[in-house]
């Protein structure tokens, strides 16, 4: 009989407190592995979609990450709108011309090259400030859907589960077409044709019926935040009630709910995506933009890395030192369960040493315990750790758009993540297993060793004559 099978049948002979020590070992694994998952998982969600195909955000005067967390995330309300003019300074002639071409010369005025058009690769206006149920109502251009294209390749990022992207004039449902994320789809049972009407900042009485929009697309999902989001022509949003610019003397130009086009004096935006032509675009635009008083410019990247470089990351790090402790307790708890089993099983260890067993295998069958304890026990915590957050993965993903699967692993920090070789990152087999949820089970076998040692080693010093002298 193996040493293994030997620690076994004298683990199951304290079936209870072998159990209670096991469990307290895989509840600290659990926190540790829920902490690194979870964190892991959501901070690389937030900064691979804080780039979403666009590397600058430009947007009013204010807090840089609240206009982030706003215009990408949609988990933040809008300060302030910018004029639509700011806009069509990242447009070349052409560009304005088709986006306003059911607008008279009159109500357009002059058309020109833009400061920074030939600066930039394109630009998606968005306007922000309704909502649809729970869901954050978007109003934007066709081409938010036609620009962002996949890594390394011509592919569309978002591609259509079903229907079409809206147009910005259909003769059947004219300005009012909408395109819906995969996640409101589920939520809210929306599909082709449905009617929706928007509420204005999101209050239930405030909606704007007399002007519903009509799905005609609905998005495969992305795992970003526009699974959360419904998307309507940009046009049709302008055109509901109270989204017009009015200034004191003049009336609304636009015939709500109609065919008419609101006037570019009566509009404004809440944000512009915005993508260069080339690396050095961003400095000359950020620069001259952030020099005057209309608006401002923010790199998405940098406000998402420095969030969670100042703010979460500390918590995170406290997070884990907490968990840490449990499993150094968990880890103590063994000790002093097998340690104090010693006294109990002296007469054992005796009978084995008589029968031929060497002191070296009663202290590895000693040491076989507390390794089948500890690692016993992480692997179920580590193992429910994941179920836990899978199971907990449909409301994540409804809050914040981050979809958990059961397998995933929590990726590495990215100030590791960027000293490995790239191969080794991009490796279909070798990336995903960079983790550090693969150095819990062998710290796990290091920390039974320790925690263990002593126990064994009064196993190993037993002295025979004396243990089976004394009375059973």
């Amino acid at each position: 009989m193996s040493i293994w099978q030997i620690a076994w049948r004298s683990i199951r002979q304290r079936t209870l407190a072998s159990s209670l020590t096991s469990f307290s070992m895989g509840l600290g694994v659990l926190l540790v592995t829920t902490v690194l998952l979870a964190h892991g998982l959501i901070s690389k969600s937030f900064t691979d979609n804080s780039d979403l195909g666009y590397n600058m955000i430009a947007g009013a005067k204010g807090g840089k990450l609240q206009l982030v967390l706003n215009t990408t995330f949609y988990l933040s309300e809008p300060v302030e709108n910018i004029p639509y003019t700011f806009y069509q300074q990242f447009l070349t002639k052409a560009e304005q011309e088709k986006e306003l071409a059911r607008m008279s010369s009159e109500e357009r005025g002059e058309l020109k090259d833009g400061t920074y058009a030939k600066n930039t690769e394109f630009a998606i206006p968005v306007c922000l400030g309704d909502y649809y149920k729970s869901y954050r109502v978007v109003g934007t251009l066709p081409k938010f859907f036609e620009s962002f294209k996949k890594p390394g390749g011509e592919e569309l990022k978002y591609q259509f589960e079903e229907g079409r992207n809206f147009e910005t004039w259909n003769d059947e449902h004219g300005y009012y077409e909408a395109v819906v994320g995969s996640v409101v789809a589920r939520q809210t049972g929306l599909k082709l044709g449905d009617q929706i009407a928007a509420s204005h900042g999101g209050d239930p009485n405030d909606v704007h019926t007399e002007s519903p929009f009509t799905v005609v697309g609905i998005l495969e999902p992305s795992g970003t935040p526009n699974d959360r989001a419904v998307f309507i022509n940009m046009e049709g949003f302008y055109l509901m009630a109270g989204h017009a610019k009015v200034e004191e003397d003049e009336a609304v130009g636009a015939e709500i709910g109609g065919k008419k086009p609101l006037p570019i004096k009566q509009r404004e935006i809440t944000a512009v995506l915005i993508r260069t032509s080339d690396p050095f675009s961003p400095i000359i635009i950020k620069n001259r933009v952030n020099e005057g008083n209309t608006a401002q410019i923010v790199m998405p990247v940098m406000q998402i890395t420095t969030l969670f470089d100042k703010i979460v990351g500390p918590i995170q790090t406290l997070l884990l030192v907490i968990t840490m402790l449990v499993c150094v307790v968990s880890g103590i708890s063994i000790l002093v369960s097998i340690y104090n089993s010693m006294n109990d099983r002296k007469r054992e260890i005796a009978v084995m040493r008589a029968l031929g067993a060497r002191r070296e295998t009663v202290m590895g069958i000693v040491l076989s315990e507390s390794i089948i304890l500890s690692v016993g026990g992480g692997l179920l915590g580590w193992m429910g750790a994941h179920l836990l957050l899978f199971l907990s993965s449909p409301y994540i993903e409804s809050e914040t758009g981050v979809r958990i699967g059961l397998f995933d692993l929590a990726p590495l920090p990215r100030s590791l993540e960027v000293r490995l070789p790239a191969a080794i990152i991009e490796s279909d087999w070798i990336g995903p297993l960079c983790s550090l949820e693969l150095v819990i089970v062998p710290a796990l076998i290091l920390l039974a060793v320790i925690v263990g040692f002593l126990p064994a080693y009064t196993a190993y010093r037993t002295d025979v004559a004396e243990a089976l002298s004394a009375s059973p």
